[in-house]
């Protein structure tokens, strides 16, 4: 049996940066399942909070230097790796100037919510796939965390459906307890669109706020994570109406973490 190829997205890794249970999740698990032969790749966003010298990014020019399409604008894809220290693991890193330069994440000093994140986790989603691509890597499983890379199972099961690299991925997708209240404006639809996806495939998004983002993740995901027990009663209430059409499993950061992915991953692929 061939290594199962896995690739994992989130906004955030140790000890690159670390905001949330994310990134220690991402950094715990990518391993243990390179450990049990499986082969990995990882992608987050270079956010400006990241040293690029003390934590030794460089330049990948063969995968830079294509232009992201987010709305009517398009943006150029700088890719940057490093490795992680004390493990056979490297990160890639997606990179743009204006959406990523600034030093912060998702909130600025004032704490107010940057009202481009919906444009920056476009991006970070398309630049992604577009990534995947240049390295002609086929994953098996896109394990996607958090809202920010919940645009990634619809692209994959509408642009890229047909795409060789992509043609019997799967894909995972964790939910974790980080709501923010911020609105998005109304072109959302627009801006989120690609070839063959139609307005109707996107109804799940037409909230324009953290709900819309964890629903579509959802909706297009093989299969749903909660990484935590408690969630806000929204998410509660989103759980209970996919759980209707849909499995959502409950995975808590116990012992047997490792072992409860690497039989999901190997259910999913069988």
């Amino acid at each position: 049996m061939s290594k199962l190829r896995i690739l994992y997205v989130a906004s955030e890794i140790n000890p690159f940066l670390q905001t949330s249970e994310v990134a220690d999740f991402v950094r715990k698990l990518p391993q243990g399942m390179q450990e049990r032969g499986m082969e990995i790749r990882i992608l987050v966003p270079r956010f400006g909070l990241i040293n690029e010298r003390k934590n030794r990014l460089h330049e990948v020019v063969r995968l830079s230097g294509i232009n992201i399409a987010v709305g009517d604008e398009e943006k150029p894809l700088t890719i940057k790796v490093a490795s992680i220290p004390n493990a056979k693991l490297q990160v890639y890193f997606i990179d743009n100037e204006d959406y990523f330069h600034r030093k912060s994440v998702f909130f600025d000093k004032e704490n107010n919510f940057h009202a481009d994140n919906d444009e920056r986790a476009i991006f970070f989603c398309k630049g992604v796939i577009e990534t995947v691509k240049k390295l002609g890597w086929a994953p098996d499983i896109v394990h996607c965390n958090d809202w920010m890379t919940s645009l990634i199972p619809m692209y994959l099961k509408t642009t890229y459906k047909n795409d060789p690299l992509f043609h019997t991925t799967k894909t995972v997708f964790t939910v974790y307890n980080n709501k923010f209240e911020f609105k998005f404006n109304t072109d959302l639809i627009e801006k989120v669109k690609m070839m063959d996806i139609e307005d109707s495939m996107l109804a799940s998004l037409q909230s324009a706020d953290y709900e819309g983002f964890i629903k579509i993740g959802m909706q297009y995901s093989d299969a749903v994570i909660k990484a935590e027990e408690e969630y806000s009663e929204d998410l509660v209430q989103l759980f209970d109406e996919f759980d209707k059409d849909k499995k959502i499993d409950t995975i808590e950061q116990g012992d047997d973490l490792l072992d409860s992915y690497y039989n999901l991953y190997n259910e999913l692929v069988g």
